[in-house]
């Protein structure tokens, strides 16, 4: 699907992380990173591929449960064989980048918007987009007892994650195709928009500080408990209905120095997603499992059961709809113009998905081949 019928045919755009050059300097750079499991045993028999260990990242987020459960099941390592899987977890888009560039990690699962931030700050030099991860996951839920229909947002206070977040871009996007006027930067205008961290939100609707938001899961199913209604679900906006809102990231020298450990890794993702395609329970429960491992607590079943449905897993990185996010960005004065070309190389999934008999993916022009 060519990026301009995206851009046509979407009113929004979506991931969970911060982007955008100008809204980084105001919301600072999240929280830093933190060693989960440390180094995975190799397999005792593995036979190790070009590089000792490959150091992973991605967050305790159920939109990156291609990591949770390939790390919590075993999965990349039983592709990596005698190379050991060392994994951190982040907080922030832009942490994980920094932690890219500077080594610390080789291999990150993370939201298109600082993927596309990481890559034109570095001008096409840090990283490529190696594999989707996930799609969907964003919904629109309100106050019913004072939104009852679209129009009824008219002067009503609705939160996003951040200024220059994805989902604040989709919102403000969506509202300007709606014919209401919003300023980007303070937010205030026809729907005044309030930007506030998604731990933070649930709270915030409680209080009525907030009359809705604009969310990622599993803050949009936090909210329905709270008593909130869905009034937009973002996948209904797009194609297909599927958005990026996860892939996979690999700094250009690691992949240039060891493409059989990114070989590896890709082959473990893909096997990850077929059997969270064919194993949904187990799946989910490994994934609260995980998060539990890593936070202290797992999610409560009224909560991960709504949200696990609405992420899809997948392989494709749905390169079209990447381009049409950045584009609303620029259409909202929070990006400039940017030039992705380069931003993907697939050459690696494609190989993986080809010895699976499984089809090609495409890079929607944005390949660096």
């Amino acid at each position: 699907m060519p990026a301009s019928s995206a851009v046509k045919r979407s009113l929004a755009a979506a991931a969970t992380l911060p982007l955008l050059f100008g809204a980084l300097a105001a919301c600072g750079y999240g929280s830093a990173s933190k060693d989960d499991a440390g180094k995975a045993a190799p397999a005792a028999d593995g036979k190790k591929l070009s590089a000792d260990s490959v150091k992973i990242g991605y967050f305790p987020n159920l939109t990156h449960a291609t990591a949770l459960v390939g790390v919590q099941e075993g999965l990349f390592q039983k592709e990596l064989g005698g190379t050991a899987v060392k994994s951190s977890t982040f907080n922030a888009g832009p942490s994980e980048i920094e932690a890219l560039n500077a080594g610390s990690i080789d291999i990150g699962w993370i939201g298109p918007s600082p993927a596309i931030n990481g890559y034109t700050k570095s001008k096409g030099q840090s990283l490529r987009i190696i594999g989707g991860s996930a799609s969907g996951g964003v919904k629109l839920v309100v106050n019913p007892g004072k939104i009852k229909s679209v129009d009824e947002l008219k002067g009503k206070n609705i939160a996003t994650p951040q200024l220059g977040n994805t989902q604040d871009v989709a919102f403000l996007n969506w509202l300007a195709d709606k014919g209401w006027k919003v300023d980007a930067q303070s937010g205030k205008g026809d729907v005044n928009v309030v930007r506030t961290d998604n731990k933070i939100t649930p709270d915030a609707y409680k209080s009525g500080s907030i009359d809705g938001a604009w969310v990622p899961e599993p803050t949009a199913s936090k909210l329905v408990q709270e008593g909130g209604k869905v009034l937009l679900d973002e996948s209904d906006l797009w194609p297909d209905h599927q958005f990026v809102i996860t892939n996979i990231i690999v700094s250009q020298k690691f992949l240039k120095e060891h493409p059989d450990v990114v070989e590896a890794v890709l082959r473990g993702s893909v096997k990850t997603n077929e059997w969270i395609a064919t194993h949904p329970d187990q799946a989910k429960a490994s994934a609260n499992a995980a998060l539990k491992k890593l936070s202290g607590k797992e999610l409560p079943a009224d909560i991960i059961d709504p949200a696990w449905k609405s992420i899809r897993t997948l392989d494709d990185p749905l390169a079209a709809s990447l381009q049409a996010q950045a584009d609303h960005a620029v259409k909202a004065g929070l990006l400039k113009k940017p030039d992705l070309k380069g931003i993907y190389d697939l050459d690696p999934l494609n190989k993986v998905l080809k010895s699976l008999g499984r089809p090609e993916v495409g890079d929607a022009g944005l390949g660096a081949n």
